[in-house]
């Protein structure tokens, strides 16, 4: 799962006029049969200089840590030779468990970073000079990224597509591909109850009219009313179904319908910050700014700008 969804995910992302904007690769240490745990092999055409080629390199995850780390750590000479062909200036990412090898090839010392969340309290004893944050879906630390389990790296993996070609992008590989979106890096990797339980009221129907009022100015009373709930008993069914409280969700929600409008149309800032719900550009900036470290601005002309027509990039 955790390869083929790099190449489901990045091969499927299209500029407008139908070009893809990727071209994916596959490399082993040595070139072709690769075992799994499945009843079925990989086969890898390429070997390791392809990675020196590469703008992205994506670690998917072993479920093997323990083979290639023994009691006193470190990488196999050959792993540890094929990863030091990757390019100064290429972005590295890790798929769940795959985290181990980044971390015991020195590159997330002093990062934060998050792997799956059943073996987060190995790697925090491993690799005492990472930051392990356990219950995130991926934590972007600019040129390393790290994800959690499985389908935590269908939500890196759109991340990364939307960092490099904006939100518009993203949307359509995740319509193709028929998943979600986008769900931030900072929501909960575990969820106790992601399913509502049977004859347990839910709140999907407020989420969804909310999606539908975002202009509006929306308080947690509202929403609660929608579901004929009291405050406190819709906040915590909602954390507990989202991972996220209701006013966490709502700005995402408004933040994403400000993405979009900024790369889509032409409307002011002033305008951009009305429709999201934001209410004054001022506080569209100031949210935007936290969310994404950028302004309104930077962000529409990078993405509506020249470097919005990239040529494709290798990920491996």
């Amino acid at each position: 799962m955790e390869l083929g969804l790099v190449h489901q995910l990045f091969g499927e992302a299209r500029s407008l006029g139908g070009e893809r904007l990727y071209a994916v690769t596959t490399c082993a240490l040595t070139p072709g049969l690769v075992r799994t745990d499945a009843d079925f092999p990989v086969y890898a055409a390429h070997g390791p200089e392809a990675l020196a080629a590469a703008d992205t390199v994506l670690v998917p995850a072993s479920h093997e840590e323990d083979e290639y780390f023994g009691e006193n750590g470190g990488l196999p000479a050959d792993l540890a030779a094929a990863l030091g062909r990757v390019g100064d200036a290429a972005r590295i990412a890790s798929i769940c468990t795959g985290a181990f090898v980044l971390a015991e090839f020195g590159l997330l010392n002093g990062l934060r970073a998050t792997t799956h969340w059943l073996s987060t309290d190995l790697f925090a004893r491993r690799y005492p000079a990472v930051e392990v944050d356990p219950g995130v879906l991926y934590v972007d630390e600019g040129r390393v990224l790290t994800s959690a389990g499985e389908a935590a790296g269908i939500d890196l993996c759109l991340h990364m597509i939307r960092r490099d070609f904006g939100a518009a992008i993203a949307a359509d590989v995740a319509r193709r591909t028929v998943v979600p979106p986008h769900r931030e890096g900072g929501q909960a990797q575990y969820i106790p109850r992601p399913v509502a339980e049977p004859e347990v009221s839910s709140t999907a129907g407020a989420r969804a009219w909310a999606l539908d009022q975002l202009a509006q100015p929306l308080t947690l009373r509202e929403l609660a009313a929608r579901e004929s709930m009291s405050v406190r008993t819709f906040s915590r069914r909602f954390r507990e179904e989202v991972g996220l409280t209701p006013m966490q969700w709502l700005t995402r929600q408004r933040i994403e319908r400000a993405r979009q409008l900024l790369e889509e149309t032409d409307r002011t800032v002033e305008r951009v910050a009305e429709e999201a719900g934001f209410g004054t550009a001022v506080s569209l900036r100031q949210h935007f700014h936290a969310s994404l470290g950028v302004t309104p601005r930077a962000y529409r002309a990078t993405f509506r700008g020249p470097s919005a027509h990239r040529g494709p990039s290798a990920a491996t």
